[in-house]
């Protein structure tokens, strides 16, 4: 997936659907990490659908999404899996530009996650923050003063997550640095993996070397993610 703007600006709109047909495989990714710039009122507006047909794979790894000061984001995805098919997916956002030592104080954020195993909802969630997102990245009781956050998540084909769970939490572990905090657990067939990181470089290798475990553990397809995750 490519923008050619370099970032998006307040009052973009962007429609992105990905269809699966039966037996397909792909691996869906961006040219570059995600820049969402400040906004002097109007909201950016993303939705993303993805269906996977029976028997078929996608991984769906876009690199980070920036978040400047003052961003306003609304960002929704829905992926509907068919019979038999499976998902290596996720996101990464990172709050304001840490190079620059900015924090995200202010905007909005809204990002919301929907996944479906036919007609019946298998994990729904959502972040919003809006008005002293300062605080609320500060609070030790929701992002204890973390820079990054991100979700990943496997629907294996033969429907058993648990047979990865362990070996995705030593994975995890491995990755082990000061300030990140990570996790995993079973909801409704799915895998879920969740970080968050003081410093969202080390945030994201974790996530990569997880992504390219998983891939292997699951399809067998070689531990590694495309040279763009490496630029």
């Amino acid at each position: 997936m490519l923008t050619t703007s370099g970032g998006l600006v307040a009052g973009d709109r962007l429609a992105i659907d990905i269809e699966m047909g039966e037996g397909a495989a792909a691996h869906v990714t961006a040219a570059a990490a995600e820049k969402i710039y400040r906004s002097t009122g109007a909201t950016t507006a993303i939705t993303q659908h993805l269906t996977v047909g029976a028997g078929a794979w996608l991984e769906f790894l876009p690199p980070e999404t920036i978040l400047f000061d003052g961003a306003r984001l609304r960002r929704e995805t829905r992926i509907d899996l068919a019979p038999g098919s499976g998902l290596l997916g996720g996101g990464i956002l990172v709050f304001g530009r840490q190079a620059r030592g900015e924090c995200l104080t202010h905007g909005l954020v809204h990002e919301r996650w929907e996944i479906r195993h036919g007609d019946a909802l298998a994990w729904g969630d959502a972040v919003h923050l809006d008005g002293d997102i300062a605080a609320m990245i500060a609070d030790p009781a929701c992002f204890a003063g973390a820079s990054a956050c991100a979700t990943l998540v496997l629907a294996p084909p033969n429907g058993d997550p648990g047979a990865f769970l362990d070996t995705a939490r030593i994975v995890q572990e491995r990755a082990a640095a000061p300030g990140l905090q990570s996790g995993a657990t079973i909801v409704n067939g799915l895998l879920i993996a969740r970080w968050l990181g003081q410093d969202a470089l080390a945030l994201r290798r974790a996530y990569a070397d997880l992504a390219c475990h998983l891939r292997e553990a699951a399809m067998g397809l070689p531990p590694r993610l495309p040279r763009l995750w490496h630029v």
